[in-house]
């Protein structure tokens, strides 16, 4: 029966403290031991339950002073163990309990089959426990951690028993830390760290797992945050993710708008910053391309990406970049207009911005430079809210005027009041180009004419000189309006010269900077024109080379999602860039051809690259076919002429030979003929890797079976070989001719270069689907840039003279596994040595039921 673990009347709930560790050995009994003796010297009754300090010393010395509670003893298959005494410690009634290992299974015989069941009955009597686990051992995790680990873990506990804990300390520790602790001795005992190290403890296990915890605990803090939100009614939405966009211009206040952008980015986990610059064709003051390249580099640096987009009105190109991207917030700097041009130019590109945002939160940051810019461009090409303004300036403007200069008609002349209606015409000409300053001109003609020359309120003029003046006056102004529109027309092409040069540097840089520049490419190309997707395709029957799309598809039943245009420019002669978004204006079509250009060329390297790589192994059997003939050469002559020699001499009716002599002969022709044979026997296995042609046998087989073939092949059978957990480890699946020849090969190596009077060890582990063997020699150890070329065939790392033979035995051994579906890698050895690391499928097992 179950028994209520609820607390009585008037007892309080125990508290619950969890140290949560990523692996064994990152401290986390040390650091219960540690909270346990804090607590003691503030008074508090603490008792250790059960604690497992698996021989480490450090942890045993922090037991000194704190009183540990008798364990109990149980029988289980004919062995001894010690378990918690869970009724001495309800006995005793501390106010802390300290208990190791809360996923521990328990052994049959006591009240609950599991310790986190125990721990809970001490909670619901009132008293408060500090306990320990591992994230390899939450129940939520088991299955992820098995594919990480390849190691299943059979004791777990409910994530709900962590998460109801008080307290949850995450204990943590860089995997390469834990790797030294573990090779100092500090978490295994010595026999056990190369195994260990090897196996479960490899650097990308420790940092998978170390992710893992950190995640866990994370989510643990979510779970908080939004409990007090709920218990203080908290309705308003906390966004703890982030995607930041920040726009660039190349001013001066750039790098104050990334470093801003980048603190909130970093408010939350998994935050991303997106840095765009838009390359607009109207003229964008102040726009530096060095500037753009030194915050780049800053952008990089804080860990966030540079995009580059082309685009006319430069909101609308921000906000499309920012929603194809799923931003939530977007980074402006404050205007560096100053009041008269905000005045003369309107709303600038923030406040447009913030119109069009929508769902999209914009931060408007201050800097230093904030209305310090200069006055409005005269080049610039004017949108069509602009020439709405502009003509309605040209109609109103003059009136204006007018009136104006009508209230001060008796301190100043006509030829003041002609230059004052001369430069509102100049004026309208800045706003709203030549055609609203033609209307500006001939309505204030009309009206200087009418109100300003005698006769006055008359379109008559009295003298020749006035109508002189007025021609004059009316000339002026169209030439200057039509100066001013030229010019800005000039300077509308040169920025978008600057513009188009600028996306197509930033382009170059991109694919100098990328290992695969094609799909560098075509990334690139979507990005800057705005467009969905962006596709390579052959001309001849359409198949897709290449293709690149945005984070999100096109949504058939979303208005904005509906029918695109789609753009398509020739790469060379069989190839063709589909572009599919929006309608691409004429003047980036000039722009697009460039990229195209690009494409082609990088399609043509990537073409020229298999070329090459099929021309490779054509080389490779030649530069083969070479040195077999040079090994050839050199080696098989000196076994062939020992072995000659000898049987010459016995053979010589000149000499007569002692029974000792002639058994010396014998014995040096038959070690120069197995010389010969294994030389002979490694060059036609080595042709036939290179030609492809060695045939295999796979079968399952057992490695403590298959190493003693390799060591009767040795010549030394007094060799110290010691073997280690090879009847452990399951069958593997392999050649077993070739696998003796391979282990004989890596064995010989091993013992070559051991320290003298240290034994070889051959070690094996199962590790997800492969079962990995391990030779591990005492000697010098390899230098990691060396490490290749011990595979090469025909050398020998160190070695200054062949007669030992043509240095194919790793190479053999190499190509052999890797023929069988297996690896053949240099490891270090803990402690000073090489480790060679050989990798071979693992037999399928059948899974027996579960009871």
């Amino acid at each position: 029966m179950a028994r209520d673990l609820t607390p009585g009347p008037g007892v309080r709930r125990g508290r619950l403290r969890v140290y949560l560790g990523s692996a064994p050995g990152v401290g986390k009994t040390y650091r219960m031991l540690d909270e346990a003796r804090r607590r003691q010297e503030r008074g508090s009754d603490v008792v250790v339950g059960f604690i497992e300090c698996h021989g480490r010393r450090h942890t045993e010395a922090m037991l000194a002073g704190l009183e540990v509670l008798p364990r109990a003893h149980r029988s289980y298959r004919d062995a001894e163990f010690e378990e918690m005494d869970l009724d001495a410690a309800l006995a005793r009634r501390p106010a802390v309990v300290l208990v190791d290992e809360l996923a521990h299974t328990n052994i049959p015989g006591g009240r609950h089959a599991k310790r986190w069941q125990d721990v809970e009955e001490l909670l619901a009597a009132g008293i408060d426990v500090i306990t320990t686990v591992n994230v390899q051992h939450l129940e939520s995790l088991n299955d992820v951690v098995r594919k990480i680990t390849g190691i299943p873990q059979r004791e777990t506990v409910p994530d709900e028993v962590v998460r109801r804990a008080d307290q949850i300390e995450l204990v943590d520790m860089a995997p390469q830390a834990l790797r030294r602790r573990m090779a100092h001795g500090n978490v295994y005992k010595a026999e056990k760290v190369d195994a260990a190290l090897s196996n479960y403890f490899r650097v990308g296990n420790l940092t998978a797992l170390r992710e893992l915890a950190l995640l866990w605990v994370a989510g643990r803090v979510d779970e908080g945050l939004r409990d007090y939100r709920s218990a203080h009614s908290i309705d308003r939405v906390w966004e703890t993710r982030e995607r930041v966009v920040v726009a660039l211009t190349g001013g001066p206040e750039g790098e104050t708008l990334i470093r801003r952008a980048a603190r909130i980015a970093d408010r939350t986990a998994g935050g991303d910053l997106l840095a765009v610059h838009v390359s607009r064709s109207d003229g964008l003051a102040g726009a530096s391309s060095g500037a753009l390249a030194q915050q780049r580099q800053l952008v990089e640096t804080l860990g966030g990406s540079y995009h580059v987009v082309v685009g006319d009105d430069v909101p609308t190109a921000l906000l499309a970049f920012a929603r194809a991207h799923d931003a939530t917030q977007l980074v402006l700097g404050t205007s560096r207009r100053g009041r008269i041009n905000r005045f003369l130019t309107g709303p600038g590109t923030g406040q447009t911005t913030v119109d069009g945002s929508e769902d999209i939160d914009v931060h408007m940051v201050t800097h230093e430079f904030t209305g310090r810019g200069r006055l409005p461009s005269l080049g610039r090409r004017h949108s069509r809210r602009r020439t709405v303004l502009g003509y309605a300036a040209g109609f109103v403007m003059p009136w204006v005027l007018t009136a104006l200069l009508s209230q001060a008609h008796h301190r100043i002349n006509l030829t003041t009041d002609a230059l004052i209606f001369q430069l509102g015409v100049v004026i309208v000409a800045l706003l709203g180009g030549a055609m609203s300053a033609l209307v500006a001109a001939v309505i204030a003609s009309v009206l200087l004419n009418y109100y300003f020359i005698p006769p006055v309120h008359s379109l008559t003029i009295g003298e020749t000189n006035n109508i002189v003046a007025l021609v004059v006056f009316t000339a002026i102004a169209l030439a200057v309006s039509t100066v001013v529109d030229h010019a800005g027309r000039l300077t509308t092409r040169a920025a978008r010269a600057t513009a188009e040069a600028e996306t197509l540097s930033t382009l170059a840089g991109s694919v100098l900077r990328g290992a695969d520049a094609l799909p560098a490419l075509l990334e690139k190309s979507r990005t800057a024109f705005g467009m969905r997707a962006v596709a390579l395709l052959s001309r001849g029957d359409g198949e897709v080379l290449a293709h690149c799309e945005g984070e999100h598809p096109a949504d058939p039943s979303d208005p904005a999602d509906g029918p695109k245009e789609t753009t398509e420019v020739p790469v060379g002669p069989d190839a063709l860039l589909v572009l599919t978004g929006r309608r691409l204006p004429a003047a980036d079509q000039r722009v697009l051809t460039a990229f195209a250009a690009h494409v082609g060329a990088a399609l043509e390297r990537d073409r020229l690259a298999v070329v090459a790589a099929e021309v490779e192994p054509i080389k490779a059997a030649d530069r083969m076919r070479t040195a077999l003939l040079a090994a050839v050469s050199h080696d098989l002559r000196t076994p062939l002429a020992a072995a000659r020699a000898s049987v010459g001499s016995l053979r010589s009716p000149d000499v007569e030979f002692s029974p000792e002599d002639q058994a010396e002969l014998l014995a040096t022709a038959d070690e120069s003929l197995v010389k010969l044979t294994r030389l002979v026997d490694n060059l036609l296995d080595m042709s036939r890797l290179q030609a492809g042609a060695l045939t295999l046998h796979v079968t399952e087989i057992h490695l403590d079976e298959i190493l003693p073939r390799a060591l009767d092949s040795l010549t030394d059978p007094y060799a110290p070989i010691q073997p280690l957990d090879l009847d452990t480890a399951p069958p593997v699946l392999a050649d077993p001719p070739l696998l003796e020849r391979v282990l004989a090969n890596v064995i010989t190596n091993a013992l070559r270069h051991n320290a003298p009077g240290a034994p070889v060890l051959v070690t094996a582990s199962h590790h997800a689907e492969q079962v990995e063997l391990r030779v591990i020699d005492r000697g010098p150890g390899i230098a990691p840039e060396d490490r290749d070329r011990v595979f090469l065939p025909f050398q020998r790392l160190g070695d200054t003279d062949n007669t030992t033979g043509v240095g194919l035995g790793l190479a053999l051994s190499r190509g052999l596994a890797e023929a069988m579906g297996g690896s053949l890698e240099v490891e270090d050895t803990p402690g000073g040595g090489t480790t060679m690391l050989l990798t071979l499928p693992a037999a399928p097992r059948e899974e027996l039921p579960h009871e």
